[in-house]
């Protein structure tokens, strides 16, 4: 249930290992969304291992190698260590990506229904054993099924029915607006912290630049009674920005949002499980979530393969499904959700940052660590190592 970055590559891979998969969504694709758009390079190297990487480079959408990081005094720039041999990251328009995805699941051979609108979950005692809903003819329809994946966000009617278990909760932080612009030159992630603003700004598909504003949550009221007019006043206190578009043109209406929480689910019972932002969401600061959903679709579809084709018991199987979750993003949740409070720079943090001026590897690593997923965060922002880069500066 739910076509995108989460729910196609899950009924890709279990079509691939020989399972019929039927594949529904209530839009039709091409279909737009919000989004960070960012795949990282952990990202980008699934699309390479499941042979769509090309797919993604002929659609227009430049690759993307570095990035900076404006923090007011000074700006930090570098290139995250690779993921698997792939050094480039990409941000794709969600209308271009999600439909690569779900024709890749259909090239496998997953049946897929577009416009099919699920209106309830059919069970037998606890267990659910498949959905009912409505197709593009009106005509209502029920499908059994050994499993139903909810890959249908982070408002989920399949988690909703199921009523799986929230924990790790923390508040919605921040709230963001979006829009792309023609006539930029722009090759990296380019983020910029301003007080209690967060600017940043990529390449997209055919020549386009997204550049995103961010305030504090509290303050989404404000921010929404006159968008454009906020949404620049936030870019000027980026120096240089305002300049650079005087001579581009805005090539969309505004997207944005505040509804923004932050938790984990359960994301398996009986007949059921959960993947991508309907099993754990997070404010999209660090741009982690379609990485994420890649890297839980391949263990979700592992899982499913290990219960069904009876090498596991399948709770079994997902109970790790859980735990392997859970000990991926964990820390990066942490270290996200902390960012988005769009709180100042502790002392601390504005010691280590100033260390890593002309420190160009660790500066990478930092890059690794708080954008790319390449380097795991606990490991960057350990006592012993930030200690090393601030002591090798002079600092104390």
């Amino acid at each position: 249930v739910g076509a995108r970055c989460a729910g196609s590559p899950v009924a890709m891979l279990l079509a691939r290992k020989g399972y019929r998969v039927l594949l529904v969504d209530k839009t039709s694709f091409p279909s737009d969304t919000i989004s960070t758009h960012y795949v990282q390079q952990p990202g980008v190297a699934k699309l390479k291992s499941w042979k769509l990487l090309d797919r993604v480079r002929a659609s227009n959408c430049p690759p993307i190698l570095k990035c900076t990081l404006d923090v007011g005094p000074f700006t930090l720039a570098g290139t995250p260590p690779p993921a698997d041999g792939v050094a480039e990251a990409y941000c794709t328009r969600r209308f271009v990506l999600d439909k690569i995805l779900a024709d890749a699941a259909v090239d496998i051979g997953a049946e897929f229904r577009e416009g099919f609108l699920v209106r309830e979950l059919i069970s037998d005692g606890d267990r659910i054993t498949g959905i009912r809903g409505r197709d593009r003819g009106e005509s209502n329809v029920t499908e059994k099924a050994r499993i139903v994946v909810g890959a249908d966000g982070m408002r989920s009617m399949v988690a909703s029915t199921v009523r799986a278990s929230e924990y790790n909760i923390k508040p919605a932080l921040a709230c963001y607006y979006y829009t792309y612009w023609s006539g930029l030159r722009w090759d990296a992630i380019d983020l910029s912290i301003r007080g209690s603003r967060y600017v940043g700004g990529f390449p997209t598909n055919d020549g386009l630049t997204c550049i995103f504003a961010g305030w504090k949550n509290s303050e989404f009221p404000v921010y929404r009674a006159a968008i454009e007019a906020n949404y620049l006043s936030t870019l000027d206190a980026v120096p240089g920005l305002t300049e650079r578009l005087r001579d581009a043109k805005r090539e969309h209406r505004f997207m944005g949002t505040a509804d923004l929480p932050n938790f984990f689910r359960k994301p398996y019972g009986p007949g059921w499980a959960l993947v991508g932002d309907a099993g754990y969401h997070k404010d999209p600061f660090t741009g982690q979530g379609i990485a994420n959903a890649f890297c839980d679709a391949e263990r979700l579809a592992e899982a499913i393969d290990a219960g069904l084709s009876g090498s596991r018991p399948l709770e079994e199987a997902l109970h790790g499904y859980e735990l392997q979750r859970n000990a991926a993003v964990l820390p990066m949740y942490e270290y996200t959700c902390h960012l988005a409070t769009l709180d100042p720079p502790s002392p601390d943090e504005q010691k280590l940052f100033a260390a890593l001026r002309g420190n160009q590897p660790e500066t990478d690593r930092l890059f690794g660590a708080i954008l790319a997923g390449t380097v795991p965060i606990d490991e960057f922002f350990a006592p012993d190592n930030v200690r090393r880069v601030v002591t090798s500066a002079g600092l104390a």
